[in-house]
């Protein structure tokens, strides 16, 4: 299987000139339990072999990926001008070839452009930065009405997985009411299994964004396929990639 072949390529609506593609945990060199298309260097893999990794990807982009610090916050970075290693959760692109990355292995990734292939984004949506308004801060520096925006959702902890308390559950009813039908009470007192696709396309779709496309794939049950920091605790990273071309 060539590499090529291992990479998931988002099913939405997208104008031609807007490329995107999500690795998967297949076609690298790194060795267990990074096995083996890790791309990230702050996970205990080794660097020389991350790095072989993410040249590997290089003859499928126009220019070397915006790689950035990642803490679960709202920060949004601009591709066309940042450095690599800046920290932020999301980052936005408006020239030909500035190519957007975020990496997760649970996390939702978000893709997003406008209808004109304009604007390109990704974010990071943890359940404390989708909580935060990561993919509020990422539309609103997008600079485009809501209306115009397509958003694409890549690998996540599915519903079925995603055990969380109390604190994750009242920090997204705090904002939002609706957000209790994302919430399934366990057994156990105070605990939930959280649908973090749900949540996503409630926060897009309070923004006035309709047209919300994937979701279906779980990061926990397919590990074949995708790398699960909740079902491995030790493990790589996979990478969520778009810009315009």
């Amino acid at each position: 299987m060539s590499l090529s072949e291992t990479f998931i390529h988002p099913e939405w609506p997208a104008p031609a000139n807007v490329k995107a593609l999500q690795t998967t945990r297949l076609g690298g060199v790194s060795a267990a339990p990074y096995d083996t298309l890790n791309l990230g260097l702050h996970v205990g893999d080794d660097p020389l072999r991350v790095n072989r990794n993410r040249q590997s990807l290089a003859p499928f982009m126009p220019s070397e990926p915006v790689w950035m610090e990642q803490v679960h916050g709202i920060e949004v970075a601009n591709a066309d001008a940042a450095a690599c290693r800046v920290v932020a959760d999301a980052s936005v692109a408006r020239q030909r070839g500035s190519v957007c990355v975020v990496m997760t292995a649970d996390c939702l990734p978000v893709l997003l452009c406008d209808e004109d292939g304009s604007v390109v984004a990704a974010a990071h949506a943890g359940w404390k930065g989708l909580a935060a308004g990561v993919i509020e801060a990422t539309v609103q520096e997008m600079g485009v009405a809501p209306q115009k925006l397509l958003a694409w959702l890549g690998p996540t902890i599915g519903p079925h997985a995603f055990e969380v308390g109390e604190d994750v559950r009242t920090a997204f009813v705090a904002h939002d009411a609706a957000a209790a039908a994302a919430f399934v009470p366990l057994a156990a007192a105070g605990k939930y299994r959280a649908d973090m696709v749900r949540l996503a396309r409630q926060r897009l779709n309070a923004l006035g964004i309709g047209r919300v496309y994937g979701g279906t794939f779980c990061t926990y049950h397919q590990q074949d396929k995708f790398y699960s920091y909740r079902r491995d605790g030790v493990t790589g990273r996979m990478g969520t990639f778009i810009w315009l071309a």
